[in-house]
């Protein structure tokens, strides 16, 4: 991995608190993002400093910095909220997941680096760690459609307020594609950009708006599967299935009412259904539950590996 003269430059002055064995990591779920996608990062601080830490009183305890590749650090419009006091006993590691999109202007294609920097009181240097590396992708329009949001004019026949829907095909990871969803208001201002899922490159979504403007897209994720996801205006998935290619093509069907349903094809209950299948229905074996997801001012604390290992 490249690291800039900047980023190795904090990094090396880090080194002087290195004696105090206290750790900073920042590591993503992925390396590619769309341009207004949530840019979701966890940093890991580990304490082997033979003594407790307070962290998390001061609102920059914990900050972040953005470079490009051509080494341009990009300017911030806010700090992510960090906030919320703690003490890492040592032995420990603190766990803190963040959202940097809204804190960045991050709008050109491009490989970009993130680095976090911790601040302890009564420390007279600060840990920073070393530089991680992701991919903003750019995605080609498929379709789009502006939609009235329901009830928002003031009077009968009032100009509602606007949505956009713009579905994107973004080429992910070792030439896998992916659809995106925008959703962006009147002004093109971004509401939620998200991943709805494979698709193969043969096929094409099929997008429906239903009577209170929410997009219904079906889209083949495979030779012979298919994805129905839902959203509203915010951009919430409200509904998720999966139906398998049967005797026919699964597709989709408005009815008088407005209303949007799929026909044809074979559902496959599926673990990311939305809202979720019971475990009994679901067509893979039982897995141990998982631990929600921490909120960005939530710390969770484990012990660390085992460096030697």
């Amino acid at each position: 991995m490249k690291i800039s003269g900047s980023w190795l430059s904090l990094w090396l002055a880090s080194i002087a608190c290195a004696s105090a064995q206290v750790t900073v990591e920042v590591t993503q779920d992925q390396q590619q993002f769309l341009a207004g996608e949530a840019l979701k990062a966890t940093v890991r601080i580990t304490n082997l400093s033979g003594q407790a830490l307070r962290l998390g009183d001061e609102e920059d305890w914990l900050t972040f910095a953005l470079e490009s590749r051509e080494g341009i650090v990009l300017p911030k419009i806010g700090e992510a909220p960090v906030l919320g006091a703690f003490t890492l006993e040592s032995s420990k590691a603190a766990i803190k997941r963040v959202d940097l999109a809204p804190y960045f202007t991050v709008t050109q294609p491009g490989a970009y680096q993130i680095v976090a920097t911790v601040h302890i009181r009564g420390w007279s240097g600060e840990l920073t760690s070393p530089p991680t590396t992701f991919d903003l992708i750019q995605g080609s329009k498929l379709w789009e459609q502006e939609v009235g949001v329901p009830g928002s004019a003031a009077v009968t026949n009032g100009q509602p307020e606007i949505r956009r829907y713009t579905l994107q095909q973004a080429n992910y990871i070792r030439g896998q594609i992916r659809l995106y969803l925008r959703v962006t208001d009147a002004y093109a201002k971004p509401i939620r950009v998200l991943a709805i899922g494979p698709m193969v490159s043969f096929g094409r979504p099929e997008p429906q708006i239903d009577r209170s403007s929410n997009l219904h897209v079906l889209c083949q994720e495979g030779p012979f599967s298919f994805s129905y996801t839902v959203c509203n205006l915010q951009g919430d998935v409200i509904a998720r299935q999966t139906y398998d290619y049967s005797e026919t093509r699964p597709r989709l069907r408005l009815d008088d009412d407005g209303n949007i349903s799929v026909v044809g094809g074979t559902r496959h209950i599926a673990a990311n259904d939305v809202p979720g299948a019971p475990q009994e229905d679901l067509d893979v074996p039982a897995l141990p539950p998982l631990l929600p997801e921490p909120l960005t001012n939530q710390v969770s604390v484990t012990k660390p590996s085992n460096p030697s290992k």
